[in-house]
C-alpha cells in the first residue's frame, strides 16, 4: 500500500468535499483499524474485547498505526496482553499494568484489508459531506436556486447546485411533459433536506408552488420589498396556477403589479415554468385579490365562474351557482374546484340554486345569517382593537408622565441643593453682623412702616369719601327723573326736589343721612322695575280726563312737545 498516495488524496478530499482534515484523518484511523481487526482475524460481531489501536499521522505525511498491549504476569489474550518475564529484556522498566505500543506494518496488509479500509474510509467521508450538506442548507428549504442537470436516469434527475453539490429531482417533483437533458440549466426549489434519504439529502422540486411564490417575488419588485404580499396560492403542475394577492399602499394596484407592463412581468414566470419548444407544457398563472371579506374573496377564488351564494361551514364551503355555471366553476378535471379548496383550505362543495331548493334547503336565509355573524365578529375585534390601542395609548402617557415626574425630582433635588449651599453661604455672612446693625435694622423698619401705614389710611379714607360721592350723584339722577302725568299733576314738586337735591349737594352729608338716602333709592328701584307708580286724582279731575273733547286751560297754556323732547333725552 503506497502511503504517500493515502496523504495526497487526503489533501485532494478536504480542497474539493470541503472537509476537514481532521475529520478525513478520523475517517482514515477508522479504516485503518478495522482492516487490522481483520488481519488478525477479530471478528466483527465477536463479544470479546478488541485490541487496542492508535493511529498517528505526522505533518510530513507519514501514518503509523500501533497495538496497544497490557503487561501481566500470565497471559490469557495474546493479542490484548504480554507477558513480564518475556519482555523484561527490551523493556526492562517495565511493570504490571503498564501498557506497550507496538508499531505495526500496514505495508503487509493483503488485498482484502486494503479493500476494506478503502471502503470504511469512503463511507466515513460520505457521512461527513453529508453532514455538511445538512448543515448548509438546513436554513435554505423553499429557497429559489440555479441547478444544472447531471445525469438524467428513468425516475430520477441529478442535478447540481451551487456548483457543486448533488440534489436529487424525483419523478414525482418535476414537471408532467417537461423535457431534460445533460447540462441543461433550471431553476429549482429547495423541497426538502434530511439525513434519512439514500443518497443525495437534498431534494429540489420543479412542481412545487413555492417555485412560482419565490419566481414572483424575484421578478415583481414590489412584492420583493413588501408593498405587496402574496396571501395564498395554489398549483397544478403544468395546468393552472392560482395566486391571491393585497397591496397594502392603496395607491398600489396588487394585480396590476403582478402581470406587469403588457404582462411582461407574468410572461417572465411563465417563460421559467414553460419549455417555449415543449407544446405539451401549457400552464397558465391566475392572478386574484385577495379580501378580508371571507364571501367576496371565495367569489375571486372560484373565478371565472359567477358565485350566487356562499355558505361557509366548519369543514366545508357550501357554493351555489346558476345552473349554467356548474361547469364552468368545478372546471376541466376539477381542477378549478381543486384550486379554490387549496387556497381556502377547506373542501369545496359546488352546488346550483335549483338543486338546493329541490333539496329544501334555504340557503339564501343560511347565507344571511352568516355574514350576520361576520358582521358581529368584526365589530367585536373592531372594539378590542380599539381598547388595546387606548390600553397602549394610556400606557406610553403613564411612562411619559412618570419619566417628566423623576425629570423634574431630578431637577428640583438639584435645585434644593444648589439653595442649600446659598442659604450656608448667607447664614455664614449674616453670622459677622453684631447685634447693634440689627437693632438699628429694626428701628430703620419701623421708621418706614409708620408712614406706610398712615398713607394707606388716608387712601381708604379717599376712596369711602369718593364712592360715597358717586353714589349720591346717581341718587340725584334717579330723584330727577318723573313721569308726565306727575309732571303734569304736580308742578312744584319737582321745583321742590330740584331745591333740596341742590341744598343737599352743597352741604356735605353725615354718614346717617347717606345710608338712609340709599335705603330710599333701593325702595324706588324696586318700585319702578314691579310697576309704574300711578297718581291718585279727585273725581273732580278724573271726570275732566274722561271727557278729553272740552277745552281745558292747560291745553293752550302747556306746550306738549317740549316735556317731549325732555322724555327723549332721558
Amino acid at each position: 500500500m503506497d502511503l504517500k498516495k493515502i496523504v495526497s488524496a487526503i489533501g485532494a478530499i478536504e480542497e474539493n468535499s470541503n472537509i476537514s482534515s481532521e475529520v478525513i484523518i478520523d475517517a482514515l484511523s477508522e479504516g485503518l483499524k478495522t482492516a487490522y481487526y481483520r488481519f488478525i482475524d477479530v471478528k466483527k460481531d465477536s463479544n470479546l474485547p478488541k485490541p487496542k489501536l492508535r493511529v498517528e499521522v505526522s505533518k510530513k505525511g507519514e501514518i503509523k498505526l500501533y497495538h496497544i498491549k497490557t503487561v501481566v504476569e500470565e497471559v490469557n489474550d495474546d493479542e490484548l496482553e504480554l507477558q513480564l518475564n518475556e519482555i523484561v529484556d527490551l523493556y526492562p522498566e517495565a511493570k504490571i499494568g503498564d501498557e506497550i505500543e507496538k508499531e505495526v506494518n500496514i505495508k503487509s496488509f493483503g488485498r482484502k484489508e486494503i479493500s476494506n479500509l478503502k471502503n470504511v474510509f469512503t463511507q466515513k467521508i460520505k457521512e461527513a459531506h453529508k453532514r455538511n450538506l445538512l448543515d448548509k442548507y438546513k436554513d435554505k428549504v423553499d429557497d429559489i436556486v440555479n441547478a444544472v442537470v447531471e445525469s438524467v436516469e428513468d425516475k430520477f434527475v441529478l442535478v447540481k447546485i451551487d456548483e457543486s453539490d448533488l440534489a436529487l429531482l424525483a419523478q414525482r417533483e418535476q414537471i408532467p411533459y417537461e423535457k431534460y437533458y445533460d447540462g441543461q440549466r433550471l431553476k429549482v426549489i429547495i423541497k426538502e433536506v434530511s439525513d434519512k434519504t439514500k443518497g443525495a439529502p437534498i431534494t429540489v422540486s420543479r412542481a412545487s408552488k413555492n417555485l412560482v411564490k419565490r419566481l414572483f417575488e424575484q421578478t415583481v419588485s414590489e412584492i420583493y420589498d413588501g408593498t405587496v404580499e402574496i396571501k395564498a396560492i395554489a398549483r397544478v403542475a403544468n395546468s393552472r396556477t392560482k395566486m391571491a394577492v393585497y397591496s397594502k399602499d392603496p395607491n398600489v394596484d396588487a394585480i396590476g403589479a403582478c402581470i406587469g407592463n403588457r404582462g411582461s412581468r407574468v410572461s417572465a414566470v411563465i417563460s421559467e415554468i414553460r419549455q417555449q419548444d415543449n407544446l405539451l407544457t401549457q400552464e397558465s398563472i391566475d392572478i386574484i385579490e385577495w379580501s378580508d371579506d371571507y364571501i367576496e374573496y371565495v367569489k375571486n377564488v372560484m373565478k371565472p365562474a359567477n358565485i350566487i351564494g356562499v355558505i361557509p361551514k366548519d369543514d366545508i364551503i357550501q357554493i351555489v351557482v346558476e345552473d349554467d355555471q356548474l361547469s364552468l366553476a368545478i372546471g376541466k378535471k376539477g381542477i378549478n374546484a381543486q384550486l379554490a379548496s387549496e387556497l381556502l383550505a377547506k373542501k369545496v362543495d359546488i352546488k346550483t340554486a335549483s338543486a338546493l331548493e329541490e333539496a329544501g334547503i334555504d340557503w339564501q336565509t343560511e347565507m344571511a345569517q352568516y355574514i350576520a355573524k361576520e358582521q358581529e365578529k368584526r365589530l367585536r375585534e373592531a372594539e378590542r382593537k380599539a381598547a388595546e390601542l387606548a390600553k397602549a395609548e394610556a400606557e406610553r402617557k403613564a411612562k411619559e408622565l412618570e419619566q417628566y415626574l423623576q425629570q423634574k425630582a431630578l431637577e428640583t433635588e438639584e435645585q434644593t441643593k444648589l439653595d442649600d449651599e446659598k442659604s450656608e453661604s448667607v447664614v455664614d455672612s449674616h453670622d459677622e453682623v453684631t447685634e447693634k446693625d440689627e437693632i438699628k435694622e429694626k428701628e430703620v423698619k419701623e421708621a418706614v412702616k409708620e408712614p406706610e401705614k398712615e398713607k394707606i389710611e388716608d387712601v381708604v379714607k379717599e376712596t369711602e369719601e369718593e364712592i360715597e360721592l358717586r353714589k349720591a350723584k346717581i341718587a340725584a339722577k334717579a330723584a330727577k327723573y318723573v313721569s308726565k302725568f306727575e309732571s303734569l299733576a304736580d308742578a312744584s314738586k319737582e321745583e321742590d326736589d330740584d331745591e333740596k337735591t341742590t341744598s343737599k349737594r352743597k352741604r356735605k352729608e353725615t354718614k346717617e343721612e347717606i345710608e338712609a338716602r340709599e335705603i330710599r333709592e333701593k325702595i324706588e328701584e324696586l318700585k319702578k322695575q314691579e310697576y309704574e307708580i300711578k297718581p291718585e286724582y279727585t273725581e273732580e279731575e278724573l271726570e275732566e280726563f274722561e271727557n278729553p273733547d272740552e277745552d281745558y286751560w292747560y291745553y293752550d297754556d302747556i306746550d306738549f312737545d317740549e316735556f317731549d323732547k325732555f322724555y327723549d333725552e332721558e
